[in-house]
């Protein structure tokens, strides 16, 4: 494994464990120990060639596909940058179930087609608004704006869905 793969495959790793809330630590309590924090981070840096065997492992603890771990490869196959959509699952669990019902039954779906139960975020793709939108009866701008009075997006979101609507 070259140098500079092992330093994008160790990006992607991080990226992976951040998204998902934990630091190096983390993923070593979360594990039980099966993971040290200190492989981990050898493995994010490049300093430690991963396994095959190892990165499944690893992909599987994250529940992620293996092939997004992989330098050079976008999520799906697509040319497309990586969703910037981002659900505060805790946040959207305080939404009373008669405004966000439709969502958090929309999230747990996701969560269970992709095998991602961290619990925190979620991320989904602009396709996955405006599904949502016509759930709500609204345009995507409009419940991105109200998903964002909830605290369920963050308000950068904004930027994401306004870029896409002008595409």
């Amino acid at each position: 494994m070259s140098s500079e793969y092992a330093k994008q495959l160790g990006a992607k790793l991080r990226a992976i464990r951040t998204q998902q809330g934990l630091s190096l630590h983390g993923v070593e309590e979360k594990s039980q120990g099966r993971w040290k924090a200190v492989v981990v981070g050898s493995y994010e840096r490049g300093d430690r060639a991963v396994t095959v065997q190892r990165l499944a492992e690893l992909a599987d603890f994250y529940g992620v596909p293996v092939q997004e771990l992989l330098p050079g490869t976008t999520p799906g196959g697509a040319a497309e940058p990586p969703p910037k959509l981002v659900l505060d699952l805790e946040r959207l669990a305080t939404v009373p179930a008669e405004k966000a019902g439709p969502l958090q039954r929309y999230a747990a779906t996701i969560q269970s087609q992709r095998g991602d139960y961290n619990g925190k975020v979620l991320s989904i793709r602009q396709d996955d608004l405006r599904t949502l939108a016509v759930i709500y009866d609204q345009s995507p701008s409009v419940l991105t704006e109200q998903l964002i009075s909830w605290g369920v997006l963050d308000a950068d979101a904004r930027r994401a869905v306004a870029s896409h609507e002008d595409s």
